[in-house]
Formats: structure tokens, C-alpha cells, sequence
């Protein structure tokens, strides 16, 4: 039969011993991601229990996402241990429009927080992080931090190193330090919702930059820098929200001295880094020009709300601090601490690697469903850039009133023409199980002849 769990040690219904047993065995390594559980029938008999009970058990293994049921095949272990179903917006079924990290079994994050939380606890005592901590993280934390960073970035040390409560925040502050009303930074015609958001509230002029398949054009920015005399210029350059393209080694050496040439200051945004290392920060040919952007939002958890800010010099570190003191005081101390550990510990690589891992099987998935459509996508990436026909410009409506949600492209114009294309994001979705029916409801709407649209 294959899996026949141990329920008699534990404690409470026996329904839901069979559900803890099955936690527990996926910790410990004796159940494995997409393995084969037995069917309801032959566990009850198995157990010398009544059907109802394992029925039971079921529906809550896959309440808790630990399981899932494939029509036609059986039962599983779950892909992944992400959000369950009942936490999705209403009434879309499958949520591809946030660009979220998986989270695979192989991530261990349950075992991981509490072993955490403990080992914390143990050293210094939880209580310690719920008061007012230096803004900006301590010095410990800082250089940790920026240890950890030196493998990418080798100017990174503590006294240039500012932690934030996550990426949005450091892009708020840097653009209310860097910039006055009416003031223009620019960045690529397509680009991070965040951004945009940042400089409307600030009313900071963002201008774009044109742009092809492997990123923004040095030409165009060059000529661009002439032009506007910019604060400043915003790139994504590895795996870019939304089109996933990657600056070239030519190109970042080449935008580098355009922004020296430029006497601006270049905003980093290193979201995506830590899952593409091969890709070499611009910060590395500037650093004296550069503030450096790393948020685990995209490579861990976008809820621990950390993000690494490394800055020009000493100076211009304690100028950050002082603005993210006026605006959120602090990140959050526990999550800091948490993260602090599984840094100094190696669980942090782990965890990044199981999620790069995931990333590529499932732009593996993806690959195979849009074959025969345009697509731009990286190995690693979350997300990817879908090119739609330029008849369908109702299809991201059309697939919402079919239960699956993606993001147009007009969220990520600068300004101009709206592109035809979507952001899908992969790593949203709960698993790969998930992920196969979105992209089948993608496909069959890409299918889709125009003249079927609904009426209203």
C-alpha cells in the first residue's frame, strides 16, 4: 500500500491523528512531495477503521495543503506547502497575479520558524524583540547581513547596510530622499506597480526608457539622461517585473558609466538577485553611485518584511536611517532576529535553493502548456511576460470571469501604449497540480476566437 501511518502515540481524534501523522512523516523525510497516498478504502482497512474517518482525514489533510487530489489518479502529497484554497480572493479560483515565491515541502518552513523562534529563544529570550530596536537593525544584525551579502556584493559592509521593513518601504524613502516634486527618475517603459505608486504619492516624474527583449537600451538611457538631468534612475535588471529579462554583462558595464557620466545615482531594484547569482549587481561597477535594493519578498516570504538596503557610503547609511526612522521606526525585531539566524546558519540558502528549484520546474510546466505562444521567461523566474493578440484586449477580463486572475500590461506602463501582454506568475499558484489547470484555462482562452466574447 505504500504509506500506512503510526496513530496510536498520538493524541486526540483519530482523524485528525492520521492528518498529524502525515505532517509528520513529510517532515521526517518518509513521505515525499507528489508521492501517491493510498486510497481512502485501503487506509480504513489498513488502520481498522471506519471509511468516514480517513474521508475525513483527507479533506482536512487537503484543507491544510499537505495533500491534494487529482481527478482521475488518486491522492498526493501536496507540491508545495502553500496558502490554502479558502485563503483566495473571491471569486477568482486560481490567483496568478501576485508574484509570490512557492513555498515546496523541500523548504521545510513550518520546522524551520518554530526551530527558529526556539533557538532564539533560548539564546537571548523572545521577549527581547518586542520593544524598540536600533532603526535600521544592530550592528550584529547588519553585519550578518552584509556578510551574507558580500558573495554578490563585495562593498557591502555593515556601516553601508540598512535593514527595512521590506522593498516597498526602501523605495518610498529613497525616493523622498532623492527627489523633490516635479523632480525626474527615470526607469524602463515597463516597469515594478511599487515604483509607480512611490512617485505618485511623492509626485516625483517618472520617465521611461525604451527597451527591447534583453532589458533596457544604454543608447536610450544615455540619451535620456541628457534630456531630463535625472535624480535618479530605477532598474530591475535581473529577471525585470514584469518581461523576466536580464541585463547582459556589456549592458550593466555600459549603463555603470552612462550614470557616472550622468552625475546621477542609480536605485538597484535587487528583488529577483538571490535566485539568478550568476548575474553580477551594477552596484559592483558603481558603488559610489549606487543604493542596492535585496528583499527576501521574492526568494523566501514576502510576509517576514525584510529587505537590505546597501547605500554609496557611511553617510548616506545613517541619512536612510534616519528616514526610515521617521516614516515605520524599525522592521519588525522578531522577524529580523528569525532571519538573522537562518543567515547565520545556512537554513537562508537552503530555503532560497528549494525556492529556485521549484521556480524551475514550474517554468518547466509553463514551457510545455504555451508551446506555440510568445512568451519571455527565465529559468529561475517567478513570473512570465505573455504576449496577447492585439485582437483580444478583453482576454485578462474574460479569464477573471473564469476563476483565473493575471495582470495586464497597462500596470506596468510607464507611459505610452499599454503592451499587449500579461504577467503571469507562476509561483502563485498553490501547486503544480494548481498551476497545470491555470495554464490550461490560459491556453483555452488564448484559443478563444474573438468574435465569442461575452455580451453585457
Amino acid at each position: 500500500m505504500g504509506w500506512t501511518p503510526t496513530i496510536s502515540e498520538l493524541s486526540g481524534p483519530r482523524y485528525q491523528r492520521i492528518v498529524d501523522a502525515m505532517e509528520a512523516d513529510i517532515a521526517a523525510g518518509r513521505l515525499v512531495r507528489g508521492q501517491q497516498l493510498p486510497t481512502q478504502r485501503a487506509l480504513a482497512k489498513a488502520l481498522g477503521i471506519d471509511l468516514t474517518t480517513v474521508t475525513r482525514a483527507y479533506t482536512e489533510a487537503r484543507r491544510r495543503g499537505i495533500m491534494e487530489a487529482r481527478v482521475g489518479q488518486g491522492s498526493f502529497v501536496s507540491e508545495t506547502s502553500a496558502r490554502r484554497a479558502a485563503d483566495l480572493p473571491h471569486p477568482v479560483a486560481i490567483d496568478l497575479s501576485m508574484n509570490v515565491p512557492p513555498h515546496p515541502l523541500e523548504a521545510q518552513f513550518d520546522e524551520r520558524i518554530i526551530a527558529g523562534m526556539e533557538a532564539i529563544r533560548a539564546q537571548s529570550g523572545l521577549t527581547t524583540y518586542l520593544n524598540y530596536q536600533p532603526p535600521g537593525g544592530s550592528a550584529h544584525e547588519r553585519e550578518v547581513a552584509a556578510r551574507w551579502m558580500r558573495a554578490r556584493v563585495p562593498h557591502a559592509q555593515a556601516d553601508r547596510l540598512v535593514i527595512f521593513p521590506g522593498a516597498q518601504t526602501i523605495l518610498f524613502n529613497l525616493l523622498a530622499h532623492l527627489a523633490r516634486p516635479g523632480d525626474v527618475v527615470l526607469t524602463e517603459a515597463l516597469t515594478f506597480p511599487g515604483i509607480k505608486a512611490a512617485a505618485a504619492r511623492l509626485g516625483v516624474r517618472l520617465v521611461s526608457v525604451a527597451m527591447d527583449d534583453g532589458g533596457i537600451l544604454p543608447d536610450a538611457l544615455a540619451k535620456a539622461c541628457r534630456a531630463h538631468s535625472p535624480k535618479a534612475v530605477y532598474l530591475i535588471p535581473t529577471l525585470h517585473n514584469p518581461t523576466t529579462a536580464t541585463l547582459s554583462a556589456e549592458r550593466r558595464s555600459a549603463i555603470a558609466g552612462i550614470i557616472g557620466n550622468a552625475n546621477t545615482i542609480l536605485i538597484e531594484d535587487d528583488a529577483y538577485g538571490l535566485l539568478d547569482r550568476s548575474a553580477s549587481p551594477i552596484a559592483n561597477h558603481i558603488p559610489e553611485r549606487t543604493y542596492l535594493a535585496t528583499t527576501l519578498s521574492k526568494c523566501i516570504a514576502p510576509a517576514l518584511r525584510v529587505a537590505y538596503l546597501v547605500t554609496p557610503d557611511s553617510a548616506a547609511q545613517q541619512a536612510m536611517r534616519t528616514c526610515l526612522q521617521a516614516t515605520v521606526q524599525m522592521p519588525a525585531p522578531l522577524m529580523v532576529a528569525l532571519v538573522t539566524h537562518w543567515i547565520e546558519t545556512g537554513i537562508a540558502d537552503r530555503i532560497i535553493t528549494a525556492i529556485r528549484n521549484e521556480a524551475v520546474g514550474r517554468q518547466q510546466l509553463a514551457q510545455r502548456a504555451l508551446k506555440g505562444f510568445q512568451f519571455l521567461a527565465r529559468p529561475a523566474a517567478h513570473h512570465l511576460w505573455l504576449r496577447l493578440p492585439e485582437s483580444r484586449p478583453e482576454i485578462a477580463a474574460h479569464l477573471l470571469r473564469n476563476g483565473l486572475a493575471v495582470v495586464a500590461g497597462d500596470a506596468f506602463t510607464v507611459d505610452g501604449t499599454p503592451p499587449h501582454a500579461a504577467r503571469v506568475s507562476l509561483g502563485a499558484a498553490r501547486n503544480r497540480a494548481e498551476l497545470t489547470e491555470a495554464l490550461r484555462i490560459l491556453v483555452g482562452a488564448l484559443h478563444r476566437p474573438a468574435d465569442t466574447r461575452q455580451i453585457v
